[in-house]
């Protein structure tokens, strides 16, 4: 697939990876459609990406806000054919806390929009897609969604976190597999630590610290680089079914 022509829904796309991966399509000459719950941030985003953007303020937890949001993507671009799922939060809390048990709405609210939000996404943006015109390999479409490192070494606090990026892993390769027949690829970024926006809210000295957790490149990784990877997966049709590890080889410890 070229980056060029690519029409990309990307949820999250107002800040942090989601408007990384955006301005990386955008610059490549293609098309991109800002899907986020920030509205005011979603409108300056898309301003600043120019004519090729556009923004819909969007909950990926509302099955039928994404529906709505992913026709006004679709009619906007003329097609879908990328599909980034970048929103998230990272609500974190220990389950025997020092005032009780966590909270069990907590815990689903974390699973629901890092989980469900990235579900319903990615299946509105595959139905679009299925009708595309196949290119020379057959391709109609790829969906890339994020999961973390932490879906595979998560720290004290991050049960519901964790779980919601265990599942998106556990999710991609049936996914993978049942979207094989349409031409639809699917595969999963997991990044180490990033300067996001939560991540920029921190002081410098945290940052540093953060940072130095990394063995190599000592530093937060950058949103570009996580842009850099879904380039690479939307142009690479062998890759299918993979989870990539963007982390500078860090695995975190319990703490």
């Amino acid at each position: 697939m070229d980056l060029a022509s690519a029409k990309a829904v990307i949820s999250g796309g107002a800040s942090g990876l989601g408007f990384a991966t955006a301005r990386r399509v955008i610059d490549a000459g293609g098309h991109a459609a800002l899907l986020d719950v920030n509205e005011e941030q979603g409108k300056a985003s898309a301003a600043e990406l120019g004519q090729r953007a556009m923004f819909v303020q969007t909950d990926v937890t509302n099955e039928v806000a994404v529906k709505d949001a992913i026709r006004k993507a679709n009619e906007f671009m003329g097609g879908i054919t990328l599909a980034v799922n970048c929103a998230g939060i990272a609500t974190a809390g220990r389950t025997l806390g020092r005032d009780g048990p966590w909270p069990a709405e907590n815990f689903s609210r974390v699973i629901q929009v890092n989980l469900v939000g990235s579900y319903i996404v990615t299946k509105e943006a595959a139905a679009i897609m299925q009708h595309n015109d196949a290119n020379d390999d057959g391709e109609r479409g790829v969906v890339i969604n994020t999961a973390s490192v932490a879906a595979f070494e998560g720290q004290i606090g991050q049960a519901a976190y964790s779980a919601s990026k265990g599942g998106i892993v556990g999710m991609m390769l049936p996914l993978a597999r049942e979207f094989a027949q349409f031409g639809i690829r699917v595969n999963t970024i997991a990044p180490g630590i990033f300067m996001t926006p939560m991540v920029a809210g921190m002081s410098d000295e945290v940052q540093e610290s953060l940072g130095k957790q990394v063995p190599f490149p000592p530093r937060l990784g950058r949103p570009e680089e996580y842009a850099d990877t879904a380039a690479f997966i939307y142009g690479n049709t062998m890759v299918n079914g993979e989870t990539i590890r963007v982390d500078g080889a860090i695995r975190m410890q319990p703490r």
